[in-house]
């Protein structure tokens, strides 16, 4: 997994190297990031459909919020791993 960030935007690749342009990305893997998404969602986090998209952290997101996103997320992808 890689994750990347800019500023307040961030997103994850499922690849075995860092992303540092269009072709690093285009080896994410698609699969497991539809079911870490399902699995998120069914932990009540709310991402962007597609593999490719950023995500965004704003002044209306609590320290809480925040603890709570990472902690769903970390689950989601531990059940995404095992199916």
């Amino acid at each position: 997994m890689t994750p990347g960030h800019a500023g307040s935007m961030w997103g994850i690749y499922f690849t075995a190297g860092p992303v540092r342009n269009y072709d690093d990305a285009k080896q994410t893997d698609t699969a497991l990031f539809a079911r870490w998404h399902k699995a998120a969602l069914d932990r009540g986090v709310f991402l962007a459909p597609s593999a490719f998209e950023a995500a965004f952290v704003s002044s209306a997101h609590t320290d809480a919020d925040i603890d709570f996103t990472i902690a769903q997320l970390d689950a989601a992808l531990g059940d995404a791993r095992a199916r």
